[in-house]
């Protein structure tokens, strides 16, 4: 069954698998490798400041579909022997004009059996609601559906849930990226505290402040929506039809173990 609280402890080896929400896109950080930084990063920033022998690997790659991360994922998870595993993907798929949500499920079941086989905890996470985004709305039913097979999933291995779905301070958009699909800044902090608070790690980050948006209406808004159309929308749409992906050409942020505790010292970020 699904583990209501963890009970704390120290970890040595976290592996972070999924897409760009995983990977950080939306918290942008040049001198980080694909040039962003995310919630898990920050997550085992902490971690590391409480095991000084921790090691961290991020395998997750923006655009990738639950298939793709699988199967590139999957086996050099294992191979790394995590003891901390979190593992969100299904939002590409479910994105698309068509999906068949339980045939991708039975091979993310089949995924998390393996990785809670290996002995690692393992965190999933299930989809956000969008409540307040038209955009989002058409697709709230895919994601609740999904979200309802997440929890079984998570209740028949006992790995635990990070529920996104019922996070209501992303309503606000100050949490969101320009492009209305990816966290900001201070959305991926929030998420990291509240990682590190479903794993009972005690930390001191700050609660990150939504950034300002400005409130528009009428013909503000309307400009607004048409210049976020054509700037984010269309080229998402774009590479959808001709079934390219913004995660081409790009590798793993940190395919091998590394120790944050190197990134304050000049070593690898």
């Amino acid at each position: 069954m699904v583990l209501d609280a963890l009970i704390p402890g120290h970890f040595q080896r976290y592996v972070a698998l999924g897409d760009s929400f995983t990977e950080g896109v939306g918290d942008p950080d040049p001198s980080r490798p694909n040039g962003v930084r995310g919630w898990a990063d920050r997550v085992a920033e902490v971690l590391a400041g409480v095991e000084p022998g921790f090691g961290y690997a991020n395998l997750a790659i923006r655009g990738r579909k639950v298939r793709a991360i699988i199967d590139e994922q999957l086996e050099p998870a294992l191979a790394l022997k995590p003891d901390l595993v979190t593992l969100y993907a299904g939002g590409n798929d479910i994105l698309r004009p068509k999906v068949d949500i339980d045939g991708l499920m039975v091979a993310y079941d089949d995924a998390v059996g393996r990785l809670v086989g290996s002995g690692a905890t393992v965190l999933l996470f299930t989809a956000f609601g969008a409540r307040s985004s038209a955009f989002w709305k058409p697709m709230r039913g895919r994601f609740a559906y999904y979200n309802e097979l997440v929890r079984e999933i998570a209740d028949s291995h006992g790995a635990t849930i990070v529920d996104y779905w019922r996070m209501a301070d992303y309503n606000d958009w100050g949490y969101w990226d320009v492009d209305r699909l990816h966290m900001s800044s201070a959305g991926h902090t929030l998420m990291a505290t509240r990682v590190l608070d479903r794993l009972g790690i005690d930390h001191d980050i700050p609660w990150p402040a939504p950034l300002e948006r400005p409130v528009l209406a009428g013909k503000e808004r309307r400009a607004a929506n048409r210049q976020w159309a054509a700037e984010h929308l269309g080229p998402w749409v774009h590479r959808r039809v001709t079934g390219r992906s913004s995660g081409d050409g790009l590798g793993p942020k940190y395919p091998t173990l590394v120790s944050p505790r190197e990134w304050s010292a000049g070593g690898v970020r």
